[in-house]
């Protein structure tokens, strides 16, 4: 691990993100923290298709969108949410909305 890594899980851990938000055709809008396993999903709130998926790891989703480093500490069972990368996060306990505030 690098110097001033915050979050609990590894840089390598391995996370959930979209292709289209890699390719910047879709905002990060959203990151949940799920409850049973602990892993991440960074999307963009939209529906999603599994062919849609990338397994990338945390560090790289990091360093694509540092704001990232803000959520460090959101708990398990939680997720987080903005209108656009250029507003906070808001962070909030269960399942995100089908449609997000």
């Amino acid at each position: 691990m690098s110097t001033g890594w915050i979050f609990t899980d590894d840089e390598s851990t391995e996370v959930i993100t979209l292709d289209r938000i890699l390719r910047g055709e879709s905002e990060l809008l959203l990151v949940t923290h799920d409850e049973d396993d602990g892993s991440w999903q960074f999307l963009d709130g939209e529906h999603v298709l599994e062919e849609n998926a990338l397994v990338v790891d945390l560090g790289e989703m990091t360093q694509f969108d540092p704001s990232l480093l803000e959520l460090a500490d959101l708990p398990r069972g939680s997720y987080a949410w903005r209108t656009s990368r250029d507003q906070p996060w808001s962070r909030a306990v269960g399942e995100p909305p089908h449609t997000l505030p």
